[in-house]
């Protein structure tokens, strides 16, 4: 699917307008709903020795039905947290001024690194909860704060993020404009020269025309790039342990954070011209959090109360808590939208 979106539907840059990106975020969920009904046959039938062995976080051998229901709370809670991380992605966009067609291929590189890096992150925590289960405690405690920061900070700050860009600027040679969809432009090629935008006139870089023959130099592309990796490392340090508070079957945590980051590029373009409106998303969200580390911590509890149901319901709480974020939203948008739209 990756192949196929850049070497096919996205071989040449261009504006992905909201049509698009309506209909590529619906294929990308659709997907992700429908590999639950592989989820399903798969630990039935034990394919593959899934569902041979009992999950670390409960104890319990999953059957199809458990392991779909745990795959799909973990689809929801990944791809709800990922909403957060669009703001910050609109943000690094912002301040770098990079053109809308070429934010496309940004978020294409971004999520392949982005999976490399989660996959190495799920295979060490699932490593450490299947040894160690008392971390689960660590994870929860860990939820529980970022919840609560979150919930109380009006403003995420991107100092990291800052002192990322000014680390990079200083230690590794840059252009001073965009050069077309490269994120590498050596000196004295046909690539160093090439307009921002297509269309356009050339404008002279001195930095390149300064530098010798064939250097390599990065773009500020590439230094958007970075940044968004980066931010998303961080946000995958809250994502990560959330989902094992559900489960801790290494395969259900990889492929529901898989097809979460995969609809991240169509669910950025759709949503990036509404974000102002959905006020009240980072709230549900902080909920959400906190609802999964209060889970984690209190678990065999809950299951006592619950019983078997139990991540059924906890999947529709999130759905619940998630739905009244968006509902909230819309019946109380920001002064400023609610005076505009009744000025028009």
């Amino acid at each position: 699917m990756l192949a196929l979106d850049l070497g096919v539907f996205h071989r040449h840059s261009h504006v992905v307008s909201v049509k698009e990106a309506a209909i590529w975020s619906t294929v990308w969920i659709c997907l992700g709903l429908a590999f639950s009904i592989f989820i399903y046959f798969a630990y039935d039938g034990q394919w593959f020795g899934l569902g041979t062995v009992p999950d670390p976080v409960d104890g319990v051998i999953n059957t199809g039905r458990t392991a779909a229901i745990k795959y799909l709370t973990g689809y929801v809670v990944e791809k709800s947290l990922s909403i957060d991380n669009i703001f910050v992605i609109a943000m690094i966009f912002g301040s770098f001024g990079v053109p809308p067609m070429y934010q496309h291929r940004v978020l294409f590189w971004g999520v392949v690194g982005a999976l490399v890096l989660r996959g190495v992150m799920i295979g060490a925590g699932a490593a450490l909860v299947a040894r160690f289960h008392w971390i689960l405690l660590v994870f929860g405690a860990f939820l529980l704060f970022a919840g609560l920061k979150l919930l109380f900070t009006k403003e995420k700050e991107q100092e990291g993020e800052h002192f990322l860009v000014k680390f990079l600027s200083k230690y590794i040679p840059m252009t001073q404009g965009f050069h077309g969809q490269h994120f590498i432009v050596r000196a004295g090629s046909a690539a160093s020269h090439e307009p921002a935008v297509p269309g356009e006139a050339a404008v002279e870089d001195l930095a390149v025309e300064s530098a010798k023959p064939n250097r390599i130099l990065f773009t500020p592309l590439a230094l958007a790039l970075i940044v968004v990796e980066f931010s998303d490392i961080v946000f995958a340090v809250d994502s990560i342990p959330a989902i094992f508070a559900i489960t801790g079957d290494a395969f259900i945590v990889f492929t529901s954070n898989i097809f979460a980051i995969m609809g991240l590029r169509s669910l950025f373009f759709l949503l990036a011209g509404m974000i102002d409106k959905f006020r009240y998303i980072k709230k549900a969200l902080a909920f959400v959090l906190l609802l999964v580390g209060f889970k984690i911590i209190f678990a065999d509890w809950l299951r006592t109360i619950l019983g078997e149901h139990f991540n059924l319901i906890l999947l529709g709480l999130i759905l619940f808590i998630l739905s009244l974020g968006v509902v909230a939203s819309l019946l109380f948008p920001p002064k400023a939208t609610k005076d505009s739209n009744e000025a028009g």
